[in-house]
């Protein structure tokens, strides 16, 4: 195997043989790229990055990195590079991520495959890869390739990377974590287990400002401790239309802040999206309330009917007279009693 992939993205650096759910050799001939090679040393000595090396292993192949200069110990791999790069990217659309780039890169590899002739074998190359392929390894599951950079937590619940901060949950503030960075996410891990995941921003200009992504999730522990603040957090500026509608209400009146905030950190206990429902389903009936609410999504958690049929009302069950809200009645029984009062 001939390690030169056309798009390298560090630290997932993916094989060739892996493209099309292959089969994976036993050695790779790689050049002395900085995503796999630290620092070249004299002759064959090489510093491999401890991600790359993880990845070998993880494959079970052997790397060999060729020397500095030496063109000719990569097979021919620069020029075939080279006209594949004119084959494909000259007429190479626009995508809308790094996503769906490398899903048409696999595509159109796959496709070059079979309309090119081998040269040396019989057929296209295709059809010799078929034929090597009863000699390789099988290929196991995906490795899950990632930078880990030790971070710590901000007091504000904040870790940076590449000028851009993310949020974590508050209970890790003032604490160490781990950061896994992927080429299109990060993931904050600690203590053993996934805290959260953030969609990755890739900014190549340092004029643009720095961006700091919030999940308000994130933030539901400190706005019970303190839930005046809830007014004009910043992170709670992109709550979901339903919780807006219903903030709009409740900080009309007193303690409404409080309540709010109980509401919100229902979705720490339930579903997400079964709060949301319940939500909506009180601002439909106009009762914007934290009971109603609560009534609504203990409903739909335990499976009641919500909206059900009428009641059909047998006629024997009509009231003939309508009680009255007339609590001085219960006075009548005391005027009865000698002295107008109970002994008690």
């Amino acid at each position: 195997m001939i390690g030169r992939p056309i798009f390298c993205n560090p630290p997932e650096i993916r094989p060739l043989a892996e493209c099309g759910n292959q089969p994976v050799p036993e050695r790779g001939i790689y050049d002395n790229m900085k995503t796999a090679v630290d620092r070249v040393g004299r002759g064959k000595e090489r510093q491999v990055n401890i991600r790359f090396l993880a990845m070998a292993k993880h494959y079970i192949f052997e790397p060999e990195f060729c020397n500095p200069a030496a063109g000719w110990e990569k097979g021919q791999v620069e020029k075939n590079v080279r006209d594949s790069r004119h084959q494909m990217l000259q007429s190479m659309p626009d995508f809308p991520d790094l996503t769906a780039l490398n899903v048409w890169l696999e595509q159109r590899c796959v496709a070059l495959w079979r309309e090119t002739a081998h040269g040396t074998l019989p057929g296209a190359i295709a059809d010799g890869w078929a034929e090597e392929g009863a000699a390789l390894m099988p290929l196991p599951m995906a490795f899950d390739g990632f930078i880990e950079v030790g971070k710590r937590v901000s007091p504000t619940c904040l870790t940076s990377f590449e000028r851009n901060r993310y949020s974590v949950p508050a209970s890790f503030a003032n604490r160490p974590v781990s950061l896994r960075v992927y080429p299109d996410r990060l993931v904050v891990a600690a203590e053993g287990r996934i805290l959260c995941e953030h969609t990755r921003i890739i900014q190549r200009s340092h004029k643009l400002p720095a961006k700091t992504v919030y999940d308000w999730r994130h933030y539901l522990a400190v706005m019970q401790r303190k839930p005046g603040a809830l007014r004009n957090s910043a992170p709670f500026l992109e709550l979901p239309l339903a919780f807006r509608q219903l903030q709009e209400h409740m900080l009309r009146k007193p303690g409404g802040d409080r309540e709010m905030v109980d509401i919100l950190a229902l979705v720490l206990h339930h579903d997400e999206q079964a709060v949301l429902i319940a939500v909506e389903l009180a601002l439909a009936e106009g009762v914007p309330t934290k009971t109603h609410v609560l009534n609504r999504l203990h409903r739909l958690v335990d499976g009641k009917v919500i909206d059900g049929p009428p009641l059909d009302t047998p006629q024997a069950l009509t009231l003939r007279r309508e009680p009255k809200a007339n609590v001085e009645r219960y006075d009548a029984p005391r005027s009865q009693i000698a002295g107008g009062r109970h002994a008690s």
